[in-house]
């Protein structure tokens, strides 16, 4: 375990925060994309992060399964109102009702982000990231340079070793 956490710098008595790796993705991944995906996810809780995500099935319940194997903890955002709509593997379902609004929580939650695959809501997650100023790192997902976004706001990874190295770093930069 890295241990990777903020520290509450100047405040007496306070815990370091832990960081908060975001895992994004689609629900119907391929084979090779959920392998990636559940790698990333058990690469997160080895270095001491929490994983957020969506909290439902394919690259989500992946990254859950990946990060409970290594003991980690997860946090899955979901769309609806029923806590048993979570994966097996999300420790702390947050039910919001929102539908795919959600994804903005996901967003905002997580210090930085790993995209492994995608459709849609996958994208409206990075287009939120890029908003708030989050680079994302791609380990598979949409290629955004021919639309005209700047290259070195997605990270391209070509491994989940590399995907969580980068989300480390990403997450670290800029913090206390």
């Amino acid at each position: 375990m890295i241990g990777w956490g903020f520290r509450a710098a100047g405040v007496p008595g306070a815990v370091a925060r832990k960081v908060v790796i975001g895992v994004i993705g689609g629900q119907r991944p391929p084979p090779e994309r959920r392998e990636h995906a559940e790698a990333v996810g058990r690469l997160v809780a080895q270095a001491g992060a929490v994983l957020v995500c969506g909290g439902l099935g394919g690259v989500m319940e992946d990254a859950c399964r990946g990060a409970k194997s290594a003991g980690g903890l997860t946090v899955g955002i979901l769309p609806g109102a029923d806590r048993a709509e979570a994966n097996p593997f999300v420790d702390v379902a947050v039910v919001t009702g929102m539908g795919t609004a959600r994804n903005v929580i996901v967003v905002r939650t997580a210090d930085a982000l790993v995209a492994v695959d995608g459709s849609f809501g996958t994208l409206s997650e990075i287009a939120h990231a890029l908003d708030q100023g989050k680079r994302v790192i791609s380990l598979g997902s949409w290629d955004l340079a021919a639309a005209g976004v700047d290259p070195a706001r997605i990270l391209t990874a070509r491994t989940p070793e590399e995907a969580v190295r980068l989300a480390l770093a990403e997450a670290s930069r800029g913090q206390p």
